[in-house]
């Protein structure tokens, strides 16, 4: 090969193909249309949640995982039903040995460690062979984002001082050339310098052009998450209702999907365009940082969940359980929102926001500001602070003050009796150890893992008890987030032609490549497995290409 490997894109998933070509001899130049100062991407403002298969962390906790109970949970959520399926399913399966085999020891030998309570995210649709983790699996990062960035970051910088690998920041690639069934360059725009803060909006002023010929590329550049127009384009109606009227964004503004359209038109086959992941629990950041910034509540599954207009969502519609069926609920009857009802209680113990910026005690990987914060007086500060702040949170210490306050905000057109009427039946099922409501018994249920009894899962109470307030309510609106589908790759991360043949010298990873092969969860994820996505994906190009 002559020249550099190009990476396109210095998320996780491109530092993680660069740290790999680089430990072997080979030179790398890194493209991203953003600056320095937002290397790592994406990656850097997340909670650092990896999905891992039969670990220490899950023994110790008393969890019995197995590759078996996994592929089935994995296999059930993904419900891969179309031949393009080939690639993401074969993805699938080697991501899944990955995650029960060496992830765990590559990981902890580049310096990772693990918060010692694994956490229990997307626990399904309530069928054994549907979707669904069957048990906890996800291992929260010491240092969050940022700790999971921390090996590759420091790698690519040393390596940068030795003259392996060099940057192009503020470089946008418009254009990917292909002759000859082989990749040929990219060519593109410099962008005016930014001095932007990280995750801020830059400018799109172009100050010239560039041209690299290459006879290997890896495009890494991330989803569409922060491009409405493209959401909105690719929604799949037929199966998730009409798009919401209005939507926030989990994602900088800089994750705006244009290299998977600019492969495409090259001759890139992109697969699986319409599979998408967006939460219900979207909560407008009082404090943003990039436009319509949005940020994820993590809920315990305590919280009671209505629609706009105050009608409670059916099972498996429940805080932390069905991700899609939830956005199906919500938007087949025809809302763009929908409302937890909580106490202070619940809060208290169950409410946890995503992101690193807002679990600082996590970032700093600091045990005593994990104590101090999540078991003090009040819900951890960033949840108090949204409480106080928040546009979205009202607080009252009775129903009618709180529906009052929903009305001014939402539709209007919650029924205090009505809503009142459902909680009170709600609490009487508290009444027995045992019940007909689907939320009590997973309720009751969550509390026999030992991590969400202590951390996690509030002791069972009446909502309207006024001793458990004040009474809160959450309007939750549609955050964007990722992009499932993708361009379509074989197991090394090699990208296909429209045709169905490789395209030599061209790879993809991340979001990008739908996580592996355009598109490795299928329809549903089981979380955890975008960041663990990003590192295999980004190990597998880095490992086959040049």
């Amino acid at each position: 090969m002559t020249g550099d490997v190009i990476v396109v894109g210095a998320g996780l998933a491109g530092l993680v193909a660069a740290h790999e070509l680089a430990e072997r001899g080979l030179n790398v130049r890194i493209l991203d249309q953003e600056g320095r100062q937002n290397l790592g991407g994406q990656a850097f403002w997340s909670l650092g949640g990896l999905f891992m298969v039969d670990t220490p962390e899950q023994r110790r906790m008393g969890i019995r995982d197995s590759i078996e109970l996994a592929r089935g949970d994995w296999m059930g959520s993904a419900g891969f039903d179309r031949p393009e399926d080939g690639w993401p399913r074969r993805w699938a399966s080697a991501y899944l040995d990955f995650a029960s085999g060496e992830m765990r020891a590559w990981l902890k030998g580049l310096g990772l460690s693990w918060f010692p309570v694994v956490g229990w995210a997307e626990r399904g649709g309530g069928h054994a062979d549907g979707h669904g983790n069957s048990v906890p699996r996800f291992h929260l990062t010491w240092g969050t984002g940022p700790g999971v960035l921390a090996p590759f970051v420091q790698s690519v910088l040393e390596h940068e001082e030795a003259g392996r690998i060099s940057f192009g920041f503020r470089h946008r690639v418009d254009g990917l050339e292909i002759s000859g069934g082989k990749v040929a360059a990219v060519a593109g725009s410099i962008l005016a310098d930014s001095s932007v803060a990280r995750g801020a909006e830059s400018s799109r002023e172009v100050t010239g052009d560039f041209r690299i010929e290459a006879d290997v590329v890896i495009l890494a550049s991330g989803g569409i998450g922060a491009n409405f127009d493209l959401v909105r384009k690719n929604w799949p109606e037929a199966r998730l209702g009409p798009p919401p009227a209005t939507m926030i964004s989990g994602v900088p503004a800089h994750v705006d999907g244009r290299m998977i359209g600019i492969a495409e038109a090259a001759g890139v086959s992109v697969i699986n365009r319409d599979r998408m992941w967006h939460y219900t629990e979207g909560i407008r950041n009082w404090d943003p940082i990039w436009p319509h910034h949005g940020i994820r509540i993590l809920p315990g599954p305590s919280s009671l969940w209505f629609d706009a207009e105050g009608r409670r969502l059916p099972a498996p519609c429940l805080p932390g359980f069905d991700t899609m069926r939830t956005l199906r609920e919500i938007c087949t009857r025809g809302h763009d929102h929908s409302w937890f009802v909580l106490t202070q209680k619940i809060i208290e113990k169950e409410f946890a926001l995503s992101g690193s910026e807002q679990n600082p005690d996590l970032t700093a990987a600091s045990w005593a500001q994990v104590l101090k914060s999540r078991r003090g007086k009040g819900a951890p500060p960033p949840v108090e602070a949204f409480k106080t702040k928040g546009a979205d949170f009202v607080v009252a210490d009775d129903l009618e003050t709180l529906v009052a306050g929903m009305n001014r905000i939402g539709t209007g057109r919650i029924d205090l009796q009505s809503l009142r009427e459902q909680i009170l039946a709600r609490d009487r099922q508290l009444s027995n150890p045992f019940g007909k409501d689907a939320q009590v018994t997973a309720l009751r249920g969550a509390r026999a893992y030992r991590g969400d009894r202590l951390i996690r899962t509030a002791r069972p109470h009446a909502i309207l008890d006024p001793g458990n307030g004040p009474l809160i309510a959450v309007k939750l609106h549609i955050l964007t987030r990722k992009t499932l589908g993708g361009i379509e790759t074989d197991l090394d991360g090699k990208v296909m032609g429209a045709g169905g043949a490789p395209i030599e010298g061209l790879y993809a990873a991340g979001e990008a490549a739908g996580f592996g092969g355009g598109g490795y969860h299928g329809y549903n994820a089981l979380e955890g497995t975008f960041l663990g996505g990003c590192l295999f994906s980004g190990r597998q190009a880095g490992r086959a290409a040049g």
